[in-house]
């Protein structure tokens, strides 16, 4: 039961963790971190086509990591703070006190 339980896991954080090992979408959470926008202008604060984008943000949406919501013809996308925002708290800890090169790994070049 417990290998079944662990391997469970391993294929939630993998998944969980290869939607956001993706760039575009990292930055894409940066950007709305306290700002919903629109895809226009993410593809401008981005400098990114918006067919990119889109892709990215229908990634997140699907994973609950970001919502949106119709504005008349506009689709507003806003993140999900209590998974984003507790990921990013997460992430700037362990950099400030544990990272020796401070989140700038070697490895990740």
């Amino acid at each position: 039961m417990w290998a079944g339980l662990k391997r469970g896991l391993t294929n939630i954080c993998y998944g969980f963790f290869s939607t956001l090992a993706n760039p575009t979408r990292l930055a894409i959470l940066e950007r709305l971190r306290g700002n919903p926008m629109n895809v226009g202008s993410l593809v401008e604060a981005l400098g990114q086509e918006q067919s990119m984008v889109s892709h990215n943000l229908k990634t997140l949406e699907r994973c609950n990591l970001v919502s949106s919501e119709r504005r008349g013809k506009e689709k507003i996308y806003s993140i999900n703070p209590e998974t984003v925002e507790g990921i990013f708290r997460v992430v700037e800890n362990h950099a400030a006190k544990h990272c020796p090169y401070h989140g700038d790994c070697p490895d990740s070049q």
